[in-house]
């Protein structure tokens, strides 16, 4: 089973880089985020025609999550949830189904805009929601696999510049810490499972060439539960859509559960 996140900043612009980057990468599970659309343009005619169903949850110009799924080779979703039970929020950012035995849930983490402003105590009230749903989740399915955009570096090996970005937001003590706590319900960073180095990224700045000059940070996520992480074999950056015209400024995480 191969699972992969990707924030696609626009499912509108970014529809053709999707279709095609399944049909070379027909993984069984595709969560996005920022679908930036309505549910009413949801393309997810196109989706079937290539192979995948979906479940989504939009709304106009911001946030957006989807859950696409290989017809051919997954059940269909059941238990369907959309937003946080623990935190009141008009904004869409999580959603999470049942294939199976497995739990999926692909969230799209507020940014924080700046520690100590508005937006960021916003984040990290969301955080504390998130926090006490996830335990009660894990308790009911035991199997389960968290992935999105997170908004957090959680290191400095997850950094481009630690010492610039010392502080900042997505990589402040708050957020960290706020990391260290969904890892403790316990959760596992199925990419740090596997590879202890730094230099991967999936997210680079639109500015100052930052791709070309590989100036990232790690802060796409794919976490798996205990009963899963025995069986993941790969954990992998795919670099290749952010060489795209006009591509998302993240490119994809996959993570293959045996």
């Amino acid at each position: 089973m191969q699972i992969a996140t990707w924030n696609v900043n626009s499912l509108n612009v970014r529809l053709p880089h999707v279709l095609g980057w399944l049909a070379e990468n027909p993984v069984d599970f595709l969560c996005l985020q920022e679908l930036k659309m309505v549910d009413e343009k949801f393309p997810l005619a196109a989706l079937q025609e290539a192979g995948y169903d979906a479940v989504f949850a939009g709304q106009k110009t911001y946030n957006g999550v989807a859950i696409l799924r290989r017809i051919a080779r997954t059940p269909a979703a059941v238990a369907t949830q959309i937003n946080l039970p623990t935190f009141a929020d008009e904004q869409k950012r999580v959603i999470a189904a049942t294939y199976g035995d497995v739990r999926v849930i692909c969230a799209y983490f507020p940014n924080g805009q700046a520690v100590g402003s508005e937006k960021f105590a916003y984040k990290m009230a969301w955080l504390a929601g998130l926090q006490t749903w996830l335990q009660a989740e894990l308790t009911q399915y035991p199997k389960m696999v968290f992935v999105g955009d997170f908004n957090i570096a959680p290191d400095d090996r997850d950094v481009y510049d630690p010492v610039e970005w010392a502080g900042q937001i997505h990589c402040s003590e708050e957020e960290r810490t706020a990391f260290k706590n969904l890892l403790a319900l316990p959760l596992h960073d199925a990419f740090r499972h596997l590879e202890a180095g730094d230099k991967h990224y999936s997210w680079w700045d639109y500015r100052q060439m930052a791709f070309r000059r590989n100036r990232g940070l790690r802060i796409d996520h794919i976490l798996v539960s205990d009963a899963l992480l025995p069986h993941v074999s790969r954990c992998w950056i795919d670099k290749t859509p952010r060489k795209l015209e006009q591509p998302s400024d993240h490119t994809p995480v996959i993570v293959e559960i045996n």
